[in-house]
């Protein structure tokens, strides 16, 4: 049990997102060597947080981002398992991250705001009574984690990629992924610095109303809406994830390093 709660806080000393995107990496190198297949099973929790030095609780955060992009897919009672359709690693959103970097974020939120909203507009049109529940779901999971920006986050993700698959046009669901997938894994670096999640966790309900209400009209006006006062919320993470390291550049630069300077007594 000590062995446990040091590893916890060895955890968070090291950051959560760190860990998340190491659990992330991890699993995209077991698929990209072969080691698993779609439809394959994850090996046992325990067996991957000691290979991976970690705890539990972080590789299932780890879990939970790569579930929410649709690479795993968790089964209760039967564990975790790689998805069989697509996104898969080797053509999803992930794998195109290093090829989005080049662009800025203004001309991605950009290309997002014109594809999702139309998205959500088909989505209005086309989504079933079990599209609807699922939205349902992630709305009532993000009031529930507005104390835990990273949790908060994974439902975020999901709520999309659900209105996504509602559109009916998995073209533009797996465009809009590509587009969205460098944002979200560029804002889980930052997103411990949110200011108001309950804003966000609002308009997230108005987009689920407009879908459930089949308004085409009013789903395209509130994703806008939603996309917007992103952007700028990111714009504010941005900023203070910059001074926040800057802070802690000054202090590391202010620590004497130097021997001290020779007595002439």
């Amino acid at each position: 049990m000590k062995k446990e709660a040091a590893k916890e806080v060895h955890d968070e000393v090291t950051g959560h997102s760190q860990l998340t995107m190491q659990v992330v990496e991890h699993v995209r190198s077991l698929i990209a060597k072969g080691e698993i297949h779609p439809g394959d099973r994850l090996p046992p929790e325990r067996e991957l947080a000691r290979k991976l030095k970690i705890s539990r609780s972080s590789l299932r955060a780890g879990i939970g981002f790569l579930s929410a992009m649709g690479v795993l897919k968790s089964r209760h009672g039967a564990g975790t398992f790689v998805s069989t359709g697509p996104p898969a690693l080797d053509s999803s959103s992930l794998t195109v991250l290093g090829a989005l970097h080049g662009f800025l974020p203004w001309q991605m939120f950009e290309a997002r705001l014109v594809l999702e909203a139309s998205v959500a507009a088909l989505a209005a049109e086309r989504a079933t009574d079990e599209h609807i529940a699922e939205l349902a779901e992630e709305v009532a999971e993000m009031y529930a984690s507005l104390t835990d920006p990273h949790e908060y986050l994974i439902h975020d993700v999901r709520f999309h990629r659900t209105i996504a698959k509602a559109s009916g046009n998995p073209i533009l669901g797996a465009l809009m992924e590509t587009i969205t997938a460098s944002l979200y894994g560029g804002r889980i670096e930052t997103v411990m610095n949110s200011q108001d999640l309950k804003e966000s966790a609002e308009m997230h309900r108005e987009i689920y109303r407009a879908i459930r209400s089949h308004n085409p009209t009013q789903a395209r006006h509130t994703m806008e809406q939603h996309l917007n006062l992103a952007r700028a919320a990111q714009a504010i993470e941005d900023r203070l994830a910059e001074e926040t390291a800057a802070a802690e550049a000054a202090a590391a630069a202010q620590s004497p390093t130097k021997d001290p300077a020779p007595s002439n007594a």
